[in-house]
């Protein structure tokens, strides 16, 4: 946090030295990114992420969008554009910022910027053989998306769950779910309301993500159930099955 100087935010652990919340899902050869963070290019760098197939979009605030530019270098080490799924709210805020990714490029600019091609996300869609379930979500008064992979979810940026998605998050190995502070938020998950949806889910492991700095990790991780965890930058989860 800019001029923070809090226990968490002078904290020499690692584990609280927090960049905005991107993952990437890997099954078979593909790796898909979902969300593009405005530290993206060091998150890759730093995670050994030298390669990705598509992205994928939750929704469009800045801290989830404003990376996108950095994945022209994907398409240089492919030689080949990236398809971009998204609902067609997100989308519309995606080409205000970055419209001129979306166009195919001149030959000698193909290096210089990004050659993105927009997929429309309005129901369950395939990449690499894969299926991606879209799990409706509420983000404030505002409609996100998270997704389902195999056993595998993904749910941030959410304080609301529409009963129906419930349906679709059931007999997961990994759920990764928003907690964003011990203090009920209007946007997001507290600590306590987490537990009760990460409860309620019975997913085998939870992580939580979009942490904010009111949350230390060892002191947060000693008074959570033994199947929750706070994640952290670079952590890897291995799940059974993406089928």
């Amino acid at each position: 946090m800019i001029g923070c100087h809090c226990p968490v935010c002078s904290s020499p652990d690692p584990h609280d030295k927090r960049s905005r919340p991107s993952a990437v899902i890997s099954y078979g050869n593909a790796r898909i990114l979902i969300d593009a963070t405005p530290e993206l290019r060091l998150q890759c760098v730093a995670n050994g992420i030298d390669m990705i197939d598509a992205v994928v979009f939750t929704h469009a605030h800045a801290d989830h969008i404003m990376g996108l530019d950095d994945v022209r270098r994907f398409n240089a080490l492919k030689r080949a554009p990236l398809d971009v799924w998204a609902d067609n709210a997100t989308y519309t805020v995606l080409t205000r910022s970055f419209g001129y990714a979306f166009k195919e490029p001149e030959p000698e600019m193909k290096v210089f910027r990004p050659h993105l091609i927009h997929r429309t996300i309005d129901g369950p869609f395939e990449i690499a053989g894969q299926t991606w379930t879209p799990v409706p979500l509420f983000h404030g008064d505002m409609p996100v998306l998270g997704f389902r992979v195999g056993n595998v979810a993904y749910c941030t940026d959410v304080n609301r769950i529409p009963e129906s998605s419930f349906e679709l998050l059931k007999g997961l190995d990994v759920l990764v779910l928003d907690a964003l502070q011990y203090k009920r938020h209007s946007t997001h998950f507290s600590v306590e309301e987490a537990l009760v949806v990460a409860g309620q889910i019975a997913a085998r492991q939870t992580f939580f993500t979009h942490i904010a700095h009111a949350l230390g990790h060892e002191a947060t991780n000693a008074a959570l159930p033994a199947n929750v965890r706070l994640a952290y930058d670079g952590l890897r989860v291995e799940a059974p099955s993406t089928q």
